[in-house]
């Protein structure tokens, strides 16, 4: 491991569907498996720690709360073309949190990978 990534973990049900999910639908490249416990995905200077329930990561807490997927937090990846880059994962049969939104910095969506993490896609203004 090196600061040469941004490093960024996400609790998933399924360690093996999400790096399906992150490999074929987002660009990113498998560094490591520890599959069913854990892999990592890259992306540019994005590590994306993907662990299951078997991984340390998923562990009951002391007051036994147990980490689980999904929630608001979420990776934020840069797009050129953001109606072309959901309308291809649409037909690839991604889910998709909302439709397009644009604020003052540009356009976003949100999609869900097979965990119910968020993954926004963002579109800077040009």
């Amino acid at each position: 491991m090196t600061d040469e990534h941004a490093h960024v973990r996400y609790l998933v049900d399924d360690v093996q569907a999400a790096v399906d999910f992150y490999t074929t639908h987002l660009g990113f490249t498998l560094l490591s498996s520890a599959v069913p416990a854990f892999a990592d995905v890259v992306r540019g200077p994005l590590r994306l720690l993907l662990s299951g329930p078997a991984s340390s990561a998923g562990r009951p807490m002391p007051d036994g709360a147990v980490p689980e997927a999904g929630g608001w937090n979420r990776i934020h990846l840069l797009v050129d073309d953001l109606d072309t880059e959901a309308a291809r994962l649409r037909e690839a049969g991604v889910r998709f949190r909302n439709d397009v939104v644009t604020g003052p910095g540009g356009r976003q969506i949100l999609l869900i990978d097979p965990a119910g993490n968020l993954v926004e896609l963002f579109q800077p203004r040009r």
